[in-house]
């Protein structure tokens, strides 16, 4: 049952936090959104700024660099972190960032017990483990935006080749946000027409969907080299995560939970479908796969577990 009052707080205001939290505005996720960093004079800077457009939206706009900010929160999203600089992979921001979880998340916990917390913090899967076992929470509670903003990537792509609406495309990119992430071919399709039946002058081919992978993998690279951060579609994909928890829509994301046996995965996060509600993510216990794409995923696993052996 959806609450009367909503409220999401964002952890971090660099760049994909605050994008998180403007895309939150605009797209009226919550009745409240919050924004909490330590860096006082900056927090209170974007607060001010997003304030100052709420004659236009429906939301309150709250925030500080006090941990009281959180109080009442029914979904936090954790994007505080180093930031992944040019050239440089997600997991060799591990370190550093899985110190600083496991000294907020307790934090957070105690200020707002019930919330459901949606981890952005890179590398985003290792993170939501980290992030899980320090907070003492169930997995389902504790999860990682995964690959929906990869998903989203993909399907663009695809609409673009196929000249149908982004909504029409109904394929996922599963296992790590990352560098072994992989689309679902094996159950991709435009409408209900699997992929490589699509009926166009120039048909898909499998070739050209491996390009197309590689491609979808490499963006954020293409977008970091470029501007120097991803944020602005990362910002949108957070939102629409937290409006499925906010909403209880059960709506089906392809987020990372922390598995517990499902795939025969254990204590790895992992993006796979996931049936996301008011209780948090829940992933399906099994989705169709290829014998090739299962090698995938646990070629995705296996990545996941030496970044977390290598944290101890």
């Amino acid at each position: 049952m959806t609450k009367a009052r909503t409220k999401i707080t964002v952890i971090g205001a660099g760049s994909v936090g605050v994008s998180v939290a403007y895309a939150a505005l605009i797209r009226g996720s919550a009745a409240e959104v919050a924004l909490y960093d330590i860096a006082t004079d900056k927090v209170d800077a974007e607060v001010l700024d997003l304030a100052h457009g709420t004659q236009f939206t429906s939301a309150a706009v709250s925030g500080g660099s006090d941990l009281s900010v959180v109080e009442g929160s029914d979904v936090i999203v954790v994007t505080a972190g180093a930031k992944q600089q040019p050239g440089q992979t997600r997991m060799e921001l591990s370190g550093i960032n899985a110190r600083l979880l496991e000294k907020l998340m307790p934090q957070l916990v105690e200020r707002a017990p019930d919330a459901v917390f949606i981890i952005v913090t890179n590398p985003a899967d290792v993170m939501t483990v980290v992030a899980q076992r320090v907070s003492g929470l169930p997995p389902h509670r504790v999860f990682g935006s995964g690959t929906v903003l990869d998903t989203s990537r993909l399907r663009w792509r695809l609409a673009h080749r196929a000249n149908v609406s982004t909504a029409s495309v109904h394929a996922d990119i599963v296992g790590e946000h990352g560098d072994t992430e992989f689309p679902l071919w094996s159950n991709a399709t435009i409408g209900s027409v699997p992929i490589l039946d699509w009926p166009a002058e120039e048909p898909f081919t499998v070739e050209e969907l491996d390009r197309i992978a590689i491609e979808v993998r490499d963006a954020a690279y293409a977008v970091i080299r470029g501007k120097g951060a991803t944020n602005l579609a990362i910002g949108v994909s957070c939102a629409r995560i937290a409006e499925a928890v906010l909403h209880d829509e059960r709506a089906v994301l392809p987020v990372a939970t922390v598995l517990d046996g499902e795939y025969g995965l254990q204590g790895v996060a992992l993006s796979v479908p996931s049936v996301v509600g008011a209780a948090g993510a829940v992933p399906l216990a099994e989705t169709p796969m290829s014998e090739h794409e299962r090698g995938l995923l646990q070629a995705s696993a296996d990545a996941i577990r030496a970044a977390i052996d290598e944290l101890g």
